[in-house]
């Protein structure tokens, strides 16, 4: 066993019972390599990655690769989802330096931490002219050997262009400069409603003229549910309205996509939940690990597309996803696993793996077990076939010869017609069809469950669930306890095994105990995202409280005073060369764009505290450039920028939240797509005192004749308070 065995990350774990002298990440590794003036092979990925597997299998597991290694090189791993601050910093590099980034990422380092060269997968021999992980590994240690100080001075380099070109911390002898730091006003000038309705008109064309009008989503293959794109459409329909031309294609390109994506190779039919990703532009064959955050993300997607359409099928997509996670991804105390694997066992083939094997299906498994006339609708509504669904141009490694993917083909009501079967039965048979499948799947070797709890995802899932328990959608209805108790436990989770109470501070991972990283600002914003959603369909303060809190702490380790926004690693860390900033929201939105809009509806809570709205007006600013010039790459980010231009909206709901009349108010607020606003619970009593301590305007807002009441306001002017649901739907349109 190398240096890894100690771990508790399960990706570190994979590796370690390597030949290779792994290190993991931490001063140890580096005083190694400072001593024994060796450069430094970094390999990030993480448990779940397919092609990490492929790299390990082919060439960390090779006795003569590991040699060349272990003698020339000082072999670090990192699991970039417990330090996704080194990850971010490394990647920068890979991909200024080949114009492409991805996982396995592989490094080169001097001792110091400075990066000299750098890819993804290499492969373990020559091929096809590219060199192989053994040829590189030679040119680079004959290179240390006899031309060190042209490898540092290209070190020196890239991080000076690093530097240039991403928003960096700069150094200290460097003059101040950023972002204007004077009142919440002087921000809000003529230019920035100019660059922002620039920004969204650009934005907004951008993913018009992408938009795969008959298969949905953007672009060609592959394709990604890229949930910021969403939001940011769907800000589109609101301040459009949905029912207008330009709201209704807003909302279109949402909804029309998540339904292609139900019908899918990346929805898992038997077991719910999505895939990570589809690698043909029909969505049909994915790449079969399931991340949590996909999942979350997902999941609010497809509430905002009910909200928007009314179409009960985007919140059962909801329901399916959080069937998925309380089944297979939850703690038994509360918190949230991270991913499942795209590999998996072959059944009956000792020692192989293969991509898929516990998704996809031969048509005999599924006629063994079902009835014949149950496997009959299965195989016509999916598309299953006896030689195999996957064409050859898309299964080019033969991986699917004889299997296949489910995927919806056509509607159900297709289905049954061409069965000749009625259209409620048929769906009936057809959900009894696919748990069948799903407990015999369940016989299966399953695929690695990485069971590490994220801060930050789990605040990404605590706000799926706490806003699908506050909509009142008919396929939502019956589990909104069950959704609303399970982010409840959740956040509990982490206020019990990832925070200390004494310094203030999250932590970043939980596996076995607390893990011993911090957390990072990604951490803290996906999580006050989710304590202040979770607020919203509870109207416990405690979450409130806590939020507060957890925000003051990340704006004194993160909070880039000069220039404005968030660092993604703290202040003061010793083991990374560089603090950047993010700048695309990606697979997960930035940490900046989801603390600007955290700060917004802070700022909208407490509202006597100028210094949430100013620390958002100045984040949005530091990062007006890039918005401007390149809006789609930071379209959540585009969304705080709308709530920030928008009037200040509250709704305050005096009475007992427990009433039944106040649920009936609460959901009415719910109930359609529209602007946002501000949503308090104002109980008489000790939590209405305590919100009036910071917004005075709100203690004098009591039930009218003992009637639940709603107020509306809007720039701390009220409409006359109303107490009937059908009152607030109607102050509300």
């Amino acid at each position: 066993m190398n240096h890894l065995a100690g771990e508790r990350s399960p990706y570190l774990l994979q590796h370690a019972g390597n030949p290779v002298d792994w290190h993991p990440w931490g001063e140890e590794a580096f005083a190694r390599a400072r001593a024994e003036e060796k450069p430094i092979f970094l390999s990030i990925g993480y448990s779940t990655c397919h092609w990490c597997h492929v790299m390990a299998h082919e060439s960390f597991e090779n006795p003569a690769i590991a040699a060349l290694l272990n003698e020339s090189f000082i072999a670090i791993k990192v699991d970039r989802e417990e330090r996704p601050d080194v990850d971010k910093i490394y990647m920068s590099y890979v991909q200024a330096l080949t114009g492409h980034g991805g996982w396995p990422l592989s490094a080169w380092l001097t001792p110091e931490l400075k990066p000299f060269y750098g890819g993804t997968y290499f492969p373990p021999e020559d091929r096809q002219g590219r060199a192989g992980f053994p040829a590189i590994l030679r040119a680079i240690a004959r290179g240390w050997r006899d031309e060190r100080e042209k490898l540092v001075a290209e070190s020196e380099r890239v991080l000076a262009t690093l530097r240039t070109q991403s928003r960096a911390e700069q150094p200290a002898s460097a003059p101040p400069g950023g972002t204007p730091a004077g009142d919440p006003a002087e921000l809000l000038n003529r230019e920035l409603y100019e660059s922002a309705s620039a920004a969204f008109e650009k934005c907004f064309q951008f993913f018009h003229d992408s938009f795969d009008s008959v298969r949905g989503g953007f672009g060609g293959a592959p394709k990604f549910p890229r949930a910021s794109n969403f939001s940011f459409l769907f800000r589109c329909a609101a301040l459009q309205g949905p029912e207008s031309e330009e709201g209704g294609d807003a909302a279109h390109m949402v909804t029309h996509t998540l339904q292609q994506m139900a019908r899918g190779g990346i929805h898992d039919h038997v077991g719910g939940g999505f895939h990570r990703y589809a690698v043909d532009e029909d969505w049909f064959v994915p790449h079969f690990e399931k991340m949590l955050y996909d999942q979350a993300q997902i999941a609010v997607a497809a509430i905002e597309a009910w909200q928007a359409s009314g179409d009960e099928r985007h919140a059962w997509l909801a329901l399916d996803v959080f069937d998925y996670v309380l089944r297979d991804l939850a703690h038994p105390d509360g918190g949230f696993y991270s991913a499942e694997d795209a590999d998996s066992a072959l059944a009956g083939a000792e020692g192989k793996h293969a991509e898929g094997a516990f998704y996809v299906w031969t048509k005999a498994e599924i006629e063994s077990a079902l009835a014949p006339e149950d496997a009959a609708l299965v195989c016509a509504h999916y598309g299953v076939r006896a030689e195999g669904n996957v064409p050859a141009a898309r299964d080019p490694q033969g991986e699917f010869t004889g299997r296949n993917i489910l995927a919806q083909t056509r509607s159900l009501l297709e289905t049954a017609k061409a069965l000749g079967l009625d259209p409620e039965a048929a769906s009936d048979r057809l959900i009894a069809s696919l748990g069948r499948l799903r407990a015999v799947r369940g016989q299966r070797p399953r695929p690695l469950r990485d069971d590490k709890i994220l801060t930050a995802w789990n605040g990404l899932m605590i706000s799926a669930l706490a806003r699908g328990a506050a909509v009142p959608a008919e396929s939502l209805a019956a589990g909104r306890e069950e959704h609303r108790a399970a982010a409840v436990r959740a956040a509990e989770f982490v206020e019990r095994s990832l925070w200390d109470e004494a310094r203030g501070v999250l932590f970043r991972a939980w596996r076995e105990g607390r893990g011993t990283i911090e957390a990072f600002a990604e951490d803290y914003a996906y999580f006050i995202q989710g304590l202040l959603d979770l607020y919203e369909a509870t109207f416990d303060l405690r979450w409130i409280k806590w939020a507060k809190r957890l925000q003051a702490k990340m704006d004194e380790l993160f909070w880039d005073e000069a220039g404005g926004g968030y660092f993604n690693s703290a202040a003061g860390a010793t083991d990374i060369v560089l603090r950047l900033k993010e700048d695309y929201d990606g697979a997960e939105p930035t940490p900046s764009s989801i603390a600007a809009l955290n700060l917004l509806r802070l700022a909208g809570i407490f509202s006597q505290d100028k210094g949430y709205r100013l620390r958002a007006l100045r984040t949005l600013e530091a990062f007006r450039p890039h918005w401007l010039e390149s809006p789609h790459a930071l379209p959540q980010m585009l969304c705080a920028l709308e709530l920030a231009l928008e009037p200040p909206r509250h709704l305050m709901l005096a009475g007992n939240p427990a009433s039944g009349s106040f649920r009936a108010l609460a959901d009415a607020a719910q109930e359609k797509l529209g602007h946002r606003r501000i949503v308090l619970a104002l109980d008489g009593g000790a939590g209405q005192a305590w919100l009036a301590r910071s917004a005075p305007w709100l203690a004098d807002m009591h039930p009218v004749n003992g009637q639940a009441t709603a107020y509306l306001c809007q720039e701390f002017s009220c409409q006359a308070p109303v107490t009937t649901a059908e009152e607030l739907r109607k102050s509300l349109s």
